[in-house]
C-alpha cells in the first residue's frame, strides 16, 4: 500500500497542534512537523510525541519554504497538506486512491466549520480572475458577497457534496504527489510569508498538466486563521498585498495586470483616508506604503519585477524586529 507523509507548518500553534497530531493516528506513515519560530509552547507539543519529526527553523522562513522543508524530510511518495487547526474526522484512503490516478498531481476534501457546517467559500475556488482580484482589492466582495463574479470565484454555484475535477481546493486539506511536487519546483518561496503560494502551486499543477480532484468523502474540521488573526494590521496588509502583486505579476496578462494594479491602487487609496479619519496611524500608514508601491508597479518594470514587494515586506520585518509582528505560518 503506497505509504502517506503528512506536512504540518506550525507558528504559534500551541493549543491546535495536539488535536490535528492526535487525528493522525494510523492515517499516516510519517509525520513532519515545520515550526516557523513559535514563541509559545508549540515545539515542545511536538515533542512530546513520539514518531513526529519536528524541523524548529529559528526564524520565519514562510509557510512556502517550510512546506518545502517538511516535504523534502519525507519518504512518502504521498504528501498529506495540513493547517495545525485542521483535525481529519474521515479515513484518508479516498484522498490516497484518487491521488493514484492516472495524471492527478493533487486532490483536496471536504472541509467543515467546528460547528459542523460546510466551509463554503474556502473549501474550493476557482483560480482568480483580474475581476475577482479587482473586486477583491475594491471592497466589493465584502460589501456584495452576492455577486455573479465573487459567486464564481468562491465556488458558491458548486454543490460541496459532489465530487470532481478542481481548480483551487483548499491548502489546509490537501494531498499530493510528491513527484509532481518536485516537477513544478514545489512552492514558490517568494510569496513571503504568506498568502497565494498556495494557489500559484495549483495553478503551475495545473499548467503542467496535472489533474487536481475534489473528493468530499474524506473531511476535516477546520477552524480556520488562527495564526492570521492574531498578525497586526500593517503587518497583515502589506504581506496580503505584496502577495497578491505577486500572484498577478507571474499569471495575469498585461492587461489584467493593470486591471487588478489600478484596483489596488483606487482601494488602498479609500482604506488609508478611512484608517487615517479613524486615527489608526499604523494602519493608514501601511496602506499608504501599498498605495505608493502600487503606483510605482504600474508604470515602473522594476517595480514589477516578482517578488519586489516581497523583498520590502522582508526589509519592513527586520526594520521592526523588536515589535512583534511576524505573527502568521500560512493559514487563510
Amino acid at each position: 500500500m503506497n505509504s502517506i507523509g503528512a506536512v504540518i507548518v506550525t507558528h504559534n500553534s500551541e493549543q491546535e497542534i495536539g488535536p490535528c497530531l492526535g487525528a493522525l493516528q494510523g492515517l499516516v506513515s510519517e509525520v513532519v512537523v515545520v515550526d516557523n519560530a513559535s514563541g509559545d509552547g508549540t515545539a515542545e507539543q511536538v515533542r512530546q510525541r513520539p514518531g513526529v519529526e519536528l524541523i524548529a527553523n529559528p526564524a520565519n522562513l514562510g509557510f512556502a519554504a517550510a512546506v518545502n522543508q517538511g516535504v523534502r524530510a519525507l519518504s512518502s511518495p504521498l504528501v498529506l497538506l495540513l493547517n495545525p487547526d485542521t483535525v481529519v474526522i474521515s479515513g484518508l484512503h479516498l484522498l490516497r486512491d484518487a491521488c493514484l490516478e492516472s495524471g492527478v498531481g493533487a486532490v483536496s476534501g471536504r472541509l467543515v466549520n467546528p460547528s459542523g457546517s460546510p466551509q463554503s467559500g474556502f473549501t474550493l475556488r476557482r483560480f482568480p480572475t483580474p475581476a475577482a482580484l479587482a473586486f477583491e482589492a475594491l471592497g466589493i466582495n465584502r460589501v456584495w458577497s452576492s455577486n455573479p463574479v465573487n459567486r464564481r470565484y468562491r465556488c458558491l454555484d458548486v454543490d460541496l457534496e459532489q465530487s470532481g475535477e478542481a481548480e483551487q481546493p483548499a491548502g489546509a486539506f490537501l494531498m499530493f504527489r510528491k513527484e509532481a511536487w518536485a516537477a513544478v519546483g514545489g512552492f514558490d518561496e517568494d510569496f513571503w510569508p504568506v498568502w497565494f503560494e498556495d494557489v500559484d502551486f495549483l495553478r503551475r499543477l495545473r499548467a503542467a498538466g496535472f489533474r487536481v480532484l475534489y473528493c468530499p468523502g474524506a473531511a476535516a474540521r477546520h477552524q480556520g486563521a488562527h495564526s492570521v488573526s492574531r498578525m497586526a494590521d500593517d503587518w497583515r496588509i502589506l504581506c496580503w498585498y505584496g502577495n497578491f502583486l505577486r500572484y498577478v505579476q507571474k499569471h495575469f496578462s498585461r492587461g489584467g495586470r493593470i486591471a487588478a494594479g489600478l484596483a489596488v491602487v483606487a482601494g488602498t487609496l479609500g482604506r488609508m483616508v478611512a484608517a487615517a479619519l479613524a486615527a489608526r496611524k499604523d494602519t493608514a500608514r501601511a496602506y499608504g506604503k501599498v498605495f505608493v508601491f502600487a503606483c510605482l508597479w504600474l508604470v515602473s518594470r522594476r517595480y514589477r519585477e516578482a517578488g519586489l514587494l516581497s523583498k520590502v515586506v522582508r526589509q519592513y520585518s527586520s526594520q521592526t524586529a523588536g515589535r512583534d509582528l511576524v505573527q502568521a505560518h500560512g493559514t487563510k
